[in-house]
């Protein structure tokens, strides 16, 4: 890929196609984090509240989506999914093979994305709402013409917002049924962990807290200690006590099987809509 002018990493710019709230996300991970400043960051937007949204990071805000591409190294494509072949099309005269295009439309194929650009130097993206607190899961994968570099340069940009891995296309189903989809069986997981509190005698507010507090916690250990999820579900069931009569309740229940089938359906449905 000799051919490929490398994307100038001291200077280089960022425009977003697409003013909303993941766009923002990114943004704003990206400032904060010190990534880039605001100054190499724009994006389009006629509506005078999500202009102010990036005004306010100090982004660039501009009239129409042809300036934010004639005024960027790497180009954010951040719109629904329906849109995005019209977007790309409508653009496709004034991309350049200069340019590092990025897609973070869900089930959009590279492929596709490619076609629709006229080239190859695309990769898709696909971070979780989770992003709206820097807390992102992220999976990015590379189009025919991305460089190593330009896979690293991504990963750092959507490092801003959470924590990035790279997998084959293939798997990107299997990734939405998980990290797509899997924000909302926590959420349930949470609710009904404080509806068991309420249950049990506890204030709405307190269980709420506790429920949210404690799935965050187990969280950190799990991505932290480096311990296996079993290992440390052992570490607190002691024989005979409260958390394995728990657990038991549970397994009757066919708690981890409803998970894994969970992930698996929506995987498939996935599949299905792409």
């Amino acid at each position: 890929m000799a051919n490929v002018c490398p994307i100038p990493t001291d200077s280089y710019k960022v425009g977003f196609i697409g003013a909303g709230k993941m766009a923002e996300s990114i943004a704003r991970g990206v400032v904060k984090s010190g990534i880039l400043p605001a100054s190499r960051i724009r994006t389009a937007h006629s509506g005078s509240a999500r202009r102010t949204a990036f005004e306010s990071i100090g982004v660039t805000v501009f009239d129409n989506n042809s300036q934010v591409v004639e005024d960027s190294d790497v180009i954010i494509f951040s719109v629904k999914p329906q849109v995005v072949k019209n977007v790309v099309s409508q653009l496709k005269p004034i991309l350049s093979e200069k340019q590092l295009l990025v897609s973070v439309a869900a089930g959009v194929k590279l492929k596709d994305l490619q076609e629709w650009a006229g080239q190859g130097r695309f990769i898709r993206v696909m971070p979780n709402t989770p992003s709206a607190v820097g807390e992102a899961a992220t999976v990015i994968t590379l189009g025919e013409k991305a460089t190593t570099e330009d896979g690293e340069l991504i990963s750092q940009l959507f490092g801003a917002i959470g924590k990035v891995w790279k997998a084959d296309e293939k798997l990107f189903d299997a990734v939405t049924g998980l990290s797509g989809s899997g924000p909302a069986y926590v959420f349930l997981a949470i609710e009904a962990l404080a509806d068991g509190g309420v249950a049990a005698g506890l204030p709405r507010e307190l269980a709420l807290g506790l429920a949210s507090q404690t799935v965050l916690g187990a969280a950190s250990m799990v991505s932290g200690m480096g311990k296996h999820p079993g290992q440390l579900k052992d570490d607190v069931a002691s024989p005979g006590g409260t958390t394995i009569a728990g657990i038991h309740e549970l397994e009757k229940s066919g708690f981890r099987g409803i998970l894994m089938n969970a992930v698996v359906a929506a995987a498939k449905r996935s599949k299905e809509l792409s």
